[in-house]
């Protein structure tokens, strides 16, 4: 299992990194005291979870105890821990001027100027940063492209675990889901409404689905979604994304939608540990209605 220490200058990403890993299946503890430190490690070396690994959260918050991190960086080594040490940076002018757009105190800056804080951080900072296997200088990272380039260092090629989708079957005459990130239309699809015999089925009953996607239209559509859709899963993932709500709306919600919604949620179980949830929202509203 990786081990990560990851620190750096106040403003830099820290967070913005850990939650990127921890949504990719690490474990992360941010801001540990560093007495525990040593005992962290050595539970995960007898852990037999199937994490891609563990991070440490270590900054400015632990100003009391740095000093004695040398000596806990010196156990590790001892002991032979497999380790590394990331350090985030930034340029002083963009580390400022993060701090005066999001208006938040510099954990140094109780009664003194903010320039003077971050020249007083580096210096109790610079001893990590010499040990570091990896320093990343994030000044001109937008949030989204911090999380990408983490990504690329500690994730491709481990399979995400987090990231939930629920498909939804709608009818646009009771309006479109307002937490839907995706909607897709349907009504162009042949409509089993207009067959006596399907009227007050749904697409739950196999003789509406079989209607449905019987018809030449429907396949051709299914397989145009099936291609966005699998590009679109690793980008949501890469973005940090962890839960997707995708829309599918026909007139009244129960056939045509319905049909589709439970043919993407197959489609959608051939991506690996991504959890899927199929709701059909609007099934018993439109069949009470056309009784």
């Amino acid at each position: 299992m990786k081990f990560i220490i990851m620190t750096g200058m106040s403003g830099s990403g820290k967070t913005v990194a850990l939650k990127a890993l921890e949504d990719y299946g690490y474990y992360c503890v941010d801001n540990i005291p560093v007495q525990l430190i040593t005992g962290f490690a050595d539970l995960l070396a007898d852990s037999k979870k199937s994490n891609p690994g563990a991070v440490l959260g270590i900054d400015i918050r632990n100003a009391g105890e740095l000093a004695s991190m040398k000596e806990v960086l010196k156990t590790l080594d001892e002991k032979s821990t497999d380790y590394e040490i990331v350090f985030l940076d930034a340029d002083d002018e963009a580390l400022i001027k993060r701090y005066k757009e999001t208006r938040r105190s510099h954990p140094l800056a109780k009664g003194s100027r903010l320039e003077l804080a971050i020249e007083k951080e580096r210096k109790e900072l610079d001893f990590l940063r010499e040990r570091a296997s990896m320093v990343l200088n994030t000044s001109h990272m937008l949030a989204k492209e911090l999380r990408e380039e983490i990504y690329k260092l500690f994730v491709e090629g481990i399979t995400p675990n987090n990231l939930y989708i629920n498909i939804l079957s709608f009818g646009f005459i009771y309006g479109i889901p307002s937490d839907a990130d995706l909607v897709f239309d349907v009504r162009f699809l042949a409509n089993p409404f207009y067959e006596k015999a399907l009227r007050l089925k749904t697409g739950e009953d196999e003789e509406v689905r079989d209607y449905v996607l019987s018809k030449n239209t429907c396949k051709e559509f299914l397989k145009k979604l099936e291609d966005l859709i699998s590009f679109l899963i690793p980008e949501y993932i890469k973005e940090g994304k962890t839960q997707l709500v995708i829309a599918i709306g026909c007139s009244g919600g129960q056939h045509r939608s319905v049909t589709i919604a439970i043919e993407l949620a197959k489609i959608l179980s051939k991506f690996p540990r991504i959890g899927i949830k199929t709701d059909h929202r609007d099934v018993l509203k439109n069949l009470k209605r056309i009784v």
